[in-house]
């Protein structure tokens, strides 16, 4: 799981939370019931995970490592055809710490 994890996420921690700081971070994914979306919270809590040494992760920071995952792998089997550099689809994975034109 760890390494799917580290193998998906492909953003560095740094990059990962000036990415959430943008408009079009903020712009993609469904409401939840903060006002957030559910990508753009997922990518605050992934930017703690990578922060985090792995010796240290709990039962719910594998629990979220499992949806990071389930969401990136169903996600990219969902890609649009064309240039994706700037769509919701791309945007949506990077909130999820995953680059797909890396």
């Amino acid at each position: 799981l760890v390494a799917d994890f580290e193998a998906l996420v492909n953003i560095p921690a740094e990059e990962l939370e000036e990415w959430l700081a943008t408009r079009e971070s903020r712009s993609v994914g469904a409401e939840g019931p903060d006002g957030e979306s559910v990508g753009h919270a997922s990518g605050r809590r992934i930017v703690e995970l990578l922060r985090k040494d792995p010796g240290d992760y709990d039962a719910a920071d594998l629990e979220h490592m499992r949806k990071v995952r389930s969401y990136i792998k169903r996600h990219l089997a969902q890609r649009p055809d064309g240039d994706v550099s700037r769509t919701r689809w791309r945007y949506s994975l990077l909130n999820w710490g995953h680059d797909p034109l890396r």
